[in-house]
């Protein structure tokens, strides 16, 4: 694999929301000397962990996952490759840096929550889903009955669990997709589709939908956790644990180190773990193809390590601070209009907000999902993989700018949600609403393709910069960012399920009423 290919594609994604950064902090929202330079060497390391990271991904993780589903699939035996798969969505899950993120996140606004034992609820969550995934597959089950199926349970679970568990069972949704959990779910996913298109007729929409199922999983356990607990009590505790400035400067990355490293060797062991039991087992490959596969895993190692290491030490500060400036710049100009009555004396006083400071905060918003979500790890992994199995039909840059234009949507409308205080259930209810019923109209490649991008779309960069960004926003506004600013981990996993799948459907239209889209999908 090129280098150079993969680190200029990486600048091209990073470098833009640095740029936007960058003159925000040196104009209307001053983010200081230390700040800036944290975010400075936080993005070198961002772009040189992430080239580094989509190497290892593409020589070490992606075969170990599309051998095994392959191997797996060709025992014929559907009791072990079920059993597999909960394994591996299980193990994989346990480990994922973004799940342990957001356990610790949960435990530091509500202390009477087990860390362990939501992510045990999280982790089987996950490897049923990926079990129930599998077995559409074999099956051919349609994607969208599954998907109908599945989400109307999860609202009715949604419903029924307490109210603090609701944003955090989304949220949990996206976090749960990431860097690790994605390549090894999709790369399983695409062995098993292979097998069978090879003896049977099948397209190549089986390929995709696996990490959209899978990360349904982690919603309905959560709300399950929070039914079975029935701790309303901790809601009324909830409040944000403020970082703690101990360490300033660049020698923040070199503390980061030591628990950025455990992250990355918890990730990478169940992997390994894996890899080694199934070559034992079932794949026995070549003494070649396994050095090669571990270097793939190294390779994956260090970037993760360098990219965790500049998101945590450079883009979230500079994500806080710089939504608690822009917050702060939205209700500075708030004016207040004296209301009389008809006797001519004063009866109340309203306080309007400013209308351009929210305006421009909703554009920084809108810019910020744009441009973050191509520093997705996992969008460039899905991405590639579907330009790959549709023969370049489905161009990288068309998904980039259509998941562009759908996270964006979703930073605006949560910039929205913090300033004015909605409920998170105005959007997500009709959102899921129309993204199953774009399904019945959408191509089933598209279809299964939305719903793996809305687990992707969600990765450590929204985790890190997204989320400190509107924690800031919702610290300053004086609302209470662990209800107003939880829930945007959810929106940016909605919005691409709707803008791929109308993707589809334009390309559908184009292609002269869907033949080019089967043909596409019979040729993949």
């Amino acid at each position: 694999m090129n280098f150079y290919l993969k680190f200029k594609e990486t600048v091209g994604s990073v470098a833009p929301i640095m740029i936007l950064v960058i003159v925000l902090g040196l104009t209307v929202a001053p983010l200081g000397a230390e700040t800036m330079e944290r975010f400075i060497v936080g993005g070198v390391l961002v772009i040189f962990g992430l080239t580094v990271f989509l190497l290892g991904v593409d020589i070490g993780i992606l075969p170990i996952g599309e051998r095994s589903g392959a191997a797996l699939t060709s025992k014929k035996n559907l009791p072990l490759l079920l059993g597999a798969a909960f394994f591996i969505g299980f193990m994989i899950t346990i480990a994922e840096p973004d799940v342990q993120v957001l356990a610790d996140q949960v435990k530091s606004i509500a202390s009477g929550v087990s860390k362990w034992g939501l992510i045990l609820f999280i982790a089987a969550g996950v490897g049923f889903f990926v079990t129930l995934g599998i077995l559409r597959t074999v099956l051919s089950l349609p994607l969208k009955w599954i998907l109908i199926v599945a989400y109307v349970g999860v609202f009715a679970l949604a419903f029924l669990s307490p109210s603090e568990f609701q944003g955090v069972a989304f949220d949990s949704g996206g976090a749960t997709t990431g860097p690790m959990t994605v390549p090894f779910i999709m790369a399983l996913g695409v062995g098993v589709a292979a097998v069978r298109s090879s003896s049977s007729k099948s397209s190549s929409d089986d390929s995709f939908g696996l990490t959209g199922i899978a990360s349904i999983g982690p919603v309905a356990a959560v709300c399950l956790y929070g039914i079975l607990r029935k701790s309303s009590s901790d809601a009324e505790s909830l409040a944000v644990e403020q970082a703690e400035e101990a360490i300033s400067g660049l020698s923040a990355f070199l503390h980061l180190l030591p628990e950025v490293f455990k992250e990355v060797s918890l990730a990478l062991a169940p992997l390994i773990f894996m890899a080694t039991l199934f070559q034992i087992t079932l794949l026995k490959m070549p003494p070649f193809q396994i050095i090669r596969m571990i270097r793939g895993l190294v390779l994956s190692f260090v970037g993760l390590v360098v990219f965790l290491m500049g998101a945590q030490g450079g883009f979230m500060p500079a994500g806080e601070k710089l939504g608690e400036i822009l917050g702060a710049l939205s209700v500075s100009g708030q004016k207040s209009i004296i209301v009389f009555d008809a006797a001519g004396k004063i009866t109340s006083a309203l306080v309007i907000p400013a209308v351009v400071p929210i305006i421009f905060l909703l554009l920084v918003g809108l810019a910020i999902g744009a441009i973050v979500v191509s520093a997705e790890p996992a969008v460039w992994v899905l991405t590639e993989q579907v330009e790959s199995v549709s023969g370049g039909t489905i161009k990288r840059k068309v998904m980039l700018v259509a998941l562009s234009a759908g996270v964006a949507l979703s930073i605006g409308i949560s910039m929205a949600r913090v300033i004015f205080g909605f409920s998170l259930w105005y959007i997500l209810i009709p959102g899921y609403a129309l993204s199953l019923l774009l399904t019945f109209f959408c191509p089933k490649l598209f279809t299964g393709i939305a719903f793996d991008s809305g687990g992707v779309a969600s990765g450590p960069m929204t985790s890190t910069f997204v989320l400190s960004f509107t924690l800031g926003v919702s610290s300053a506004t004086g609302g209470n960012p662990a209800v107003n600013a939880f829930g945007v981990i959810a929106l940016v996993a909605m919005t691409p399920l709707i803008a791929i799948q109308i993707l589809g459907i334009v390309f559908k239209i184009k292609s002269g009423g869907g033949n080019e889209a089967k043909k596409t999908e019979a040729n993949a």
